[in-house]
Parts: structure tokens; sequence; C-alpha cells
């Protein structure tokens, strides 16, 4: 059996072994795929591809007569056009929950970078402020302490959950919207609720017709003076420009922002050199924990499928 992985280097830069992954078959390993052609190209007569980034559309289904089987290499699928895959009998399947630890954990790096800045601070020792400061301590931006603070889930599924839980360690109230998990301790709520009551805002759901840009000039008119936002889920959700605005003006605090609009950014976004935003590259979901568990979770989808039993399978 065929296998064609058109974009392995997001995945496995060099750190993970793709053993159990070649054992399933004749397997085609390409660090990246640019454009649909060279898509077409490659899939050829291969009957499953393997993809994370690159676009999955009609022109690729019509061209590629064998294809019947994707695997993604993710959580999120929208890369793929799972609708009209089903319409040429192609099955979809995705790896949910894999990063849950991992997406928790850099919502928390970000929020506490925003709060305390820690490397702000650590660089300006370095530099000998410090050293020069005529007291024992000094700190060159406010220090926010997260306990008593409300923290806003939209959308609380594994990670949102994972996340709640972190915040109720630190003393933090947790309220969320468009929840599919239920949690001791997190009361659910109507989104401008959310917005008006949320010291902190963090997006934790999958991008939607319904929901693109819930964060615009709208709905921050809604929030608290001094709220602080959060994106780890996709950059779609946040008109950038809105946000930007916001941020100029004081009406919103800060910004940590792990995902883009545009990825990566060539033509630059208007929140990467404000202050007060920290912008990360889409790396949430990337420790190798993280994506150990999601080459073996694909490697069972594919076995899956090839057993005629297909799992995670989101069209």
């Amino acid at each position: 059996m065929r296998i064609v992985y058109l974009d392995s280097y997001a995945l496995n830069p060099g750190d993970l072994d793709f053993s159990a992954l070649n054992a399933l078959g004749e397997v085609e390993l390409y660090d990246r795929t640019a454009t649909t052609e060279e898509a077409i190209a490659r899939i050829g007569d291969a009957e499953t591809v393997v993809v994370n980034k690159v676009i999955m559309n009609e022109e690729i289904f019509t061209a590629c007569k064998n294809l019947k089987f994707i695997s993604v290499t993710a959580t999120g699928y929208n890369t793929v056009d799972v609708e009209g895959a089903r319409r040429h009998g192609i099955t979809v399947s995705n790896v949910p929950a894999y990063s849950t630890p991992s997406v928790a954990q850099h919502i928390f790096a970000l929020i506490l970078e925003l709060c305390i800045r820690t490397g702000d601070h650590s660089n300006a020792v370095k530099e000998g402020t410090w050293q020069k400061c005529p007291d024992y301590t000094f700190h060159i931006s406010n220090l926010i302490e997260l306990s008593g603070k409300t923290l806003g889930l939209i959308g609380m599924g594994a990670i949102g959950c994972a996340t709640a839980k972190i915040a109720q360690a630190f003393g933090m109230k947790v309220i969320c919207y468009h929840s599919s998990q239920s949690l001791d301790g997190v009361e659910h709520v109507e989104l401008d609720e959310l917005l008006s009551e949320s010291d902190v805002i963090s997006l934790c759901c999958p991008l939607k017709e319904d929901n693109k840009r819930i964060i615009r000039r709208e709905t921050i008119e809604k929030m608290k003076d001094g709220v602080i936002i959060i994106n780890t889920a996709r950059g779609g959700l946040i008109d950038e420009n809105d946000l930007a605005e916001a941020i100029k003006s004081g009406k919103v605090y800060g910004a940590g922002i792990d995902v883009l609009t545009e990825e990566p950014p060539v033509n630059s976004s208007p929140l990467i050199n404000l202050d007060n935003v920290i912008v990360t590259p889409h790396i949430a979901w990337a420790p190798k924990e993280a994506r150990s568990r999601l080459l073996d979770v694909t490697v069972k989808n594919i076995q899956a499928y090839f057993d005629g039993k297909p799992q995670n399978v989101v069209n």
C-alpha cells in the first residue's frame, strides 16, 4: 500500500522515529509540499495521504482518482474540504486531544508572561538595570495577580477543561461559553456575559463559519477595560486590526497569540510589533511529547482504515 506524506517536517523535524509509520506500507515522505500541482504530482495513484497544512481541495480530489483516505496530523482539519472529500468517497480522519496538556500549558505560559513579564525583567537584570537601582527591588511593568480574577473560555472541550483546571489551581473563577464538557466549578454562560465578566479570555474552540472573527470591534466593546485575550486556537477567530486598535487604546491590556490569520505572516500582522502583545509561532501543539502522541494516533488511524474500521472520522 502506497502512502504519501505531503508535509512531514512539522511533525518530525528529526527527533521522532517513523518506523511504525513505515511499517504500514510503501511510505513516501516529503518535508513540505508548496502547491496544489505539486501535491497532485506526488499523490499520483496513491490511496492514502497524510497531511497537515497542505490544502486538500476539489482540484486534488478530481485529479487523484485513486485517493480514498486522508489522515490529518492535527486536531483541526479546516485545511481539508471535508464535504468535497465525502462527495468523492474519501474518508478523512483527524487526531483529537493529542495536544491537550501542551496547549493548556502554553495558554498559561502566555497569561503568566503578560501578567508578570518574566522575560522582560530577566533581560532588564542582564542589561544592568537592577544593578543601578537604588532599591532592593524594581519592576518595569504592571504586575498582575491571577487569584480572584475571572477566566472566560470560549469553547470548553478537552483543552478548555485542562485550562480550567490550571486556572482553578491559581484561584481563578472560570466561566465558559459553548462548552462540550462540564467541569465542577465552571459556570456556563452566554457570550455577552462572558465578555463583560472576564478578566482573561482564552479562545479554545475550532474555527467554523459561525465564529469567524468572534473577537472584533463589536465584541471587544462589551469586554471589561483592561482585559487580556489569549488565542492558541485559530487566527481567523480574531479580527487582528480591531484587536490591535483596542490594545493601542488601552481597552485591551494585552494579548497572547500563538496563531495568526496568515501563517507564516509574510505580510506581517498589526499585532506583531505592539507592546503588550506576545506572539509565538504556532508552537502550542509542538512539544515532543505531544508530537509523539500525534504520530502514534496517526499510525493507528491509517491501520484502522486498512482494517476496514476507520476511526476519528470527521466526514
